[in-house]
């Protein structure tokens, strides 16, 4: 699993496994998933063994099924038979149509030994990003939000255009840490013209998340940090009629920065869900004000939130969305890291 981890945030579309070769009790070979295009897991654990005659007599630990298809990349599955590997352990299925069990059944048709559902709970958890499109077809949705030991998200009124932070130094990289883990990043109209934040990896290493920008007016000014160009923007708007169009016309001529049109009067979240859909987002997180937020929790299409509580009060000033359930709790120096789950 821990192997696994160096491939979160590179792989995708392809989930981030990782593969463990064992010869009497001694490994030989280890791999993760490399950058999308790249070799699999299993590949990359293979060519690590020095002496592969011993492949005929070993073990490979996998955290999810090997593929059974082709894609960018031959059949795992059948790399594994050519090499005579006589026992493979699997953390879980793969859930992706195109495989779903066919690679377990390629094996034992080759005589292989096969051992499904080791650590099955801790390797979906692993993969939690790539088996909630799978399976739910939509992005796996984090929702992050910082609050004051009072409970406010923000002041009422502020001087500057910039955020006002509430967690310290190192709850603030360790979002940035968050960020370069996940696809996209999500934020409110109110948010960008309040904060003018540049939602991108700066204190953390890690390739910058696509922005997604909720604008039903097309409010947001073209000096925006969001606006910029620098990073692929999703800017979702509302129905978009001539006057919309000539603004749309004028933002489209910077590289990356991309329209979609919704309903904002109904299902808003689902709508949203939708359109990273189209866009092959396999996770998002949301880092909007509290209105934002709210769409995702009473359209119940979040499956994590991490509240940052830092160690002070603002005695007024916009209130922070309230989850009513059981979290764990970790410290991050001064401040309180909540994480909740929505199983």
């Amino acid at each position: 699993m821990q192997i696994a981890k160096n491939g979160i945030g590179t792989t995708r579309p392809n989930p981030a496994v990782g593969a463990v070769i064992v010869f009497q009790e001694t490994i030989i070979g280890e791999g993760f998933t490399a950058p999308y295009g790249g070799k699999h897991a299993e590949v990359n654990a293979v060519n690590a063994v020095k002496n592969q005659t011993l492949l005929k007599e070993a073990t490979l630990y996998v955290t999810l099924e090997p593929c059974s298809h082709f894609g960018k990349t031959p059949p795992c599955a059948d790399l594994i038979i050519k090499y005579n590997i006589k026992k493979v352990v699997i953390g879980c299925v793969d859930t992706n149509i195109l495989v779903a069990g066919k690679g377990i059944e390629r094996l034992k048709a080759a005589g292989v030994i096969v051992i499904c559902g080791v650590l099955e709970l801790e390797c979906r958890e692993h993969h939690k990003r790539f088996l909630t499109v799978q399976e739910k077809k939509r992005p796996y949705i984090t929702l992050k939000w910082a609050e004051t030991k009072d409970g406010f998200v923000a002041p009422l009124s502020k001087k500057d255009l910039k955020p006002v932070f509430i967690s310290n130094r190192y709850a603030q990289q360790l979002v940035h840490q968050l960020r370069s883990k996940e696809h996209a990043i999500l934020v409110g109209t109110n948010t960008v013209l309040e904060d003018n934040p540049v939602l991108n990896v700066r204190s953390w290493s890690g390739k910058h998340p696509i922005r997604v920008v909720l604008d039903n007016a097309l409010r947001i000014p073209e000096s925006a940090h969001v606006l910029d160009g620098s990073i692929q923007t999703i800017v979702i708007t509302g129905k978009i009629d001539a006057q919309k169009e000539i603004k749309i016309k004028a933002h489209e001529c910077k590289e990356n920065i991309i329209f979609e049109s919704i309903d904002f009067s109904k299902n808003i979240a689902v709508q949203i869900c939708s359109v990273l859909c189209k866009h092959q987002i396999q996770s998002l997180i949301v880092e909007g004000g509290t209105q934002t937020l709210e769409t995702f929790i009473s359209e119940n299409l979040w499956d994590e939130a991490l509240v940052f509580v830092g160690d002070h009060n603002f005695e007024s000033g916009v209130k922070a969305p309230i989850l009513k359930m059981k979290h764990r709790k970790m410290r991050v120096l001064t401040d309180v890291l909540k994480k909740y789950s929505n199983d």
